[in-house]
């Protein structure tokens, strides 16, 4: 697939939390290209520091527009750098970057955490567009992180919804409700992104039921284009490249974590 450096114009940043923001970018290339799964890589600031571009999840794409939709946190320098742009800005990046989603199943269920579901978001739209409603189960510490739930509302067959708090719905991680969904509901094919441990964890858990499960690998990235190794890890009999050969990757292809 091809990518694309774009000079691309801001339209508008919204606060979805007191962590996460919304951007939208007009990147008609990348927005006619990209798949479910498939990241982009920003240049947050045209001086020196911070030098690399910030890989970012396409939380989905307006082909007509050329818009692209991107959903982030802050979670350093960068990122807090790139909640001061505004509309009008110009920022450059580079996408759309890796293999997206596999998009045969009939059945799907969703499971995310944080900005990992910002992937899954542009996944359950593509899916809608082919006239197959997913379900989705996600999780958040509290009920301030479960803002993507309005999100998902119009988008979705049923929804599940856990706090490690406990301030809204189940009272756990997506642990909590995932085993329950696995045996009420049929299901040909689950996606998982989100932290680590809740992606290992669904990931075994899908996997001894039979189930199906793609998982989109999140790790620091350099170049975000395959040469210079930072995101590589250990797969079953070979080295994965995170940003070329993923991030998704078949659950049972990753050794490591």
């Amino acid at each position: 697939m091809t990518k694309y450096i774009e000079e691309t114009k801001v339209i508008g940043q919204w606060v979805l939390n007191n962590v996460t923001r919304e951007l939208d970018l007009i990147a008609p290339q990348i927005a006619a290209e990209a798949v479910p799964g498939q990241f982009v890589n920003v240049q947050v600031s045209r001086r020196t520091a911070p030098l690399l571009r910030r890989p970012l999840g396409i939380a989905g794409v307006n082909r007509k527009r050329g818009v692209v939709r991107l959903v982030y946190r802050f979670v350093g320098e960068a990122t807090n750098i790139l909640g001061d742009v505004c509309s009008g800005d110009m920022l450059s990046v580079v996408g759309p970057l890796g293999h997206g989603f596999d998009l045969n199943a009939e059945y799907p269920l969703l499971v995310g955490g944080g900005t990992g579901l910002a992937p899954l978001l542009f996944l359950a739209e593509t899916f809608v567009k082919k006239g197959v409603r997913p379900d989705v189960l996600m999780g958040g510490r509290t009920a301030d992180d479960l803002f993507w739930k309005d999100m998902y509302v119009d988008l979705v067959e049923r929804m599940g919804l856990t706090t490690d708090d406990g301030s809204l719905a189940t009272k756990g991680t997506v642990m909590a409700e995932l085993p329950l969904m696995l045996r009420r509901l049929h299901y040909d094919c689950v996606y998982v992104c989100g932290p680590v441990p809740m992606m290992k964890a669904v990931s075994a858990a899908v996997l001894e039921k039979g189930i199906k499960c793609q998982v989109s690998l999140e790790k620091y990235m350099a170049c975000g284009l395959g040469a210079c190794l930072s995101c590589s890890c250990q797969g079953i009999g070979r080295r994965l490249k995170v940003c070329q050969d993923g991030p998704v990757f078949w659950a049972e292809e990753v050794a490591e974590w």
